[in-house]
């Protein structure tokens, strides 16, 4: 093992379920180099996932829309050069960059750092950026996988996958006060997630609503909708047309919250976005539905039951398919029904009895 590295830059801006999937990484530098400082450069909006983290020694924020404008403001031009003699002052002896695009690529090599690790097939050309480029191979098609392959790379040789998340005793309080305001057992509600950034990895929001309905007459649980503020209108398209009570969380939450909302949960039900890779994270009960992601690359790690998709592990190494056969909509409510089931049998209590 590479005993050396004593200051580390991870370069993982977004989204955040890729941040999610890359927090095994962070876990794996600590067991490997625990005297060493490790630093995360992640985007603002995503920076309260890894506050108060303990494998984790600094968070350097990006302001990717902010510092975006550079070439035409010069306060944001300012505040990007403030950025460089940041990352060049922390004299870094290791950068993993993640992302694999340009802007992250050439902020490692901006740092002055001598080995930089990243993605061989990293597109905008980062690869030129990277002193070891890590190859994607079949042992290594999920990115929790391939994340690892390239800490292997810095010298780390236990890779055992860890998923930590902070905890935050405020957000508890804030969510115990939300669920009672809204008179819902702490102990008994599902969490359905029926948005995302993208509207094509959406799950049709009438098949969301008939969930609620089936999840609370047979399981007896209360329905509980999550999204960011922004996407408030299909939340409340779901409270409506579903036949049963749906308390609508939609930018209710913050990032902190979201964490201990989801980790009460008796199961999560989501289209594949951020919240649903961070109950995956949890080990929560949990069905994701996919459509063009590649479930094989993102899906909850080593946790087949959980993904309910059209041919899930047939695609490859592609990022997402343009096989119509795999539009989301193609999805059928009886095959995320029973996945449903499967997860919430395996949490009853078996009986004593002969």
């Amino acid at each position: 093992m590479n005993k050396c590295l004593k200051n580390i830059l991870i370069i993982k801006p977004s989204s955040l379920g890729d941040i999610v999937l890359a927090l095994p990484v962070l876990s794996a530098l600590r067991r490997n180099f625990p005297d060493a400082r490790i630093s995360w450069l992640v985007r603002t909006e995503f920076a309260p996932l890894l506050e108060n983290h303990p494998h984790l020694n600094d968070i350097i924020l990006f302001d990717r829309k902010f510092l975006g404008k550079a070439w035409y403001n010069p306060e944001a031009m300012a505040r990007l050069m403030a950025l460089i003699r940041l990352l060049r002052r922390s004299t870094f002896d290791a950068v993993i960059d993640l992302q694999g695009l340009f802007r992250t690529a050439s902020l490692g090599w901006l740092s002055g750092c001598k080995k930089r690790f990243g993605i061989a097939s990293a597109r905008e050309f980062a690869h030129l950026f990277y002193t070891h480029k890590v190859t994607q191979d079949r042992q290594c098609i999920h990115l929790v996988d391939y994340y690892l392959k390239i800490v292997k790379a810095a010298g780390a040789s236990d890779l055992a996958v860890e998923f930590v998340l902070p905890n935050n005793p405020a957000a508890c309080d804030s969510v115990g006060r939300l669920l009672a305001d809204n008179g819902i057992d702490p102990d008994n509600y599902a969490v359905l997630v029926p948005s995302s950034a993208h509207p094509d990895k959406c799950w049709p929001v009438e098949r969301f609503a008939a969930l609620a309905d089936k999840i609370s007459s047979q399981f007896g649980l209360a329905i509980v909708a999550v999204a960011a503020a922004a996407e408030k209108g299909l939340t409340q398209k779901l409270k409506t047309i579903a036949n049963v009570p749906v308390a609508n969380f939609a930018g209710l939450t913050n990032l902190n919250e979201l964490i201990p909302l989801l980790k009460s949960a008796k199961i999560v039900i989501s289209n594949d976005t951020g919240p649903a890779h961070i109950a995956a994270a949890l080990a929560r009960p949990l069905v994701i539905i996919f459509g063009r992601s590649n479930p094989a690359r993102v899906a909850p790690y080593r946790r087949s039951e959980c993904v309910v998709a059209i041919d899930p592990y047939g695609r490859g190494f592609a990022a997402d398919s343009a096989d119509p056969k795999c539009d989301i909509k193609a999805v059928a409510f009886d095959d995320v029904y029973k996945a449903l089931c499967r997860q919430m049998v395996q949490q009853t209590p078996q009986s004593n009895d002969d």
